[in-house]
């Protein structure tokens, strides 16, 4: 991703400005909730991601995660767009920095690594503005993270053998099984039987 190391940190914890919704420097424009169709591929892979937050975890006010788009503070690369909660406020890098109006593609392009992309960035936020780890692994008990399916423990980011969709994987317990737990956008399906129904349910209201 073309984002910046620190460019959506507004401080850390104990500190003036921590999770507090971005601001646009003096003479930029407005940070603002991204406008609907400017980036559609961004646009469903949170929709998707937004599936695993409905069906894990209780937001305040209940609102899905959405898209917020920043005013580049250099003002080269147009708007910046961040995972952020339904209030505006973030944490970590953009998700995309390029100006759609400008010709240029979401990084990485496929649907898949985008997919990927929009999933560490709400983990991120979720993780340090909640302060609780997502998502949480049901048969092990410890936080996951998003990799092609079917990769080994030793796995790095990068590498080509790795080709089968994005899941959720957790690295296991002290016996090193690790595995895939699901598909992101998936979780529902591991969840107890009373309460997929009862998600199910709040779906059809």
């Amino acid at each position: 991703m073309s984002g910046r190391a620190g460019t959506g940190d507004r401080g850390r914890r104990g500190e003036p400005g921590w999770g507090e919704p971005r601001q646009a420097e003096p003479g930029q424009a407005e940070a603002g909730r991204a406008e609907a169709g400017r980036w559609p591929e961004l646009e469903a892979a949170l929709a998707v991601v937004n599936r695993d937050v409905r069906a894990t975890l209780t937001l305040p006010g209940r609102e899905p995660l959405i898209l917020m788009a920043v005013p580049d503070p250099d003002g080269f690369d147009g708007d910046q767009v961040y995972v952020a909660m339904a209030d505006g406020r973030s944490h970590g890098n953009p998700v995309h920095s390029d100006d759609p109006e400008e010709g240029a593609e979401p990084e990485p392009v496929d649907a898949a690594a985008v997919l990927t992309v929009v999933a560490e960035a709400a983990q991120e936020t979720l993780m340090e503005l909640l302060w609780q780890v997502w998502p949480l692994c049901r048969e092990h008990g410890t936080g996951m993270h998003p990799r092609p399916a079917g990769t080994s423990e030793d796995w790095c980011p990068g590498e080509t053998a790795a080709a089968g969709p994005p899941v959720w994987w957790c690295r296991g317990g002290r016996a090193g099984d690790c595995h895939d737990a699901s598909l992101i956008g998936e979780l529902a399906d591991t969840l107890p039987g009373k309460e997929r129904r009862a998600l199910r349910r709040k779906g059809r209201r």
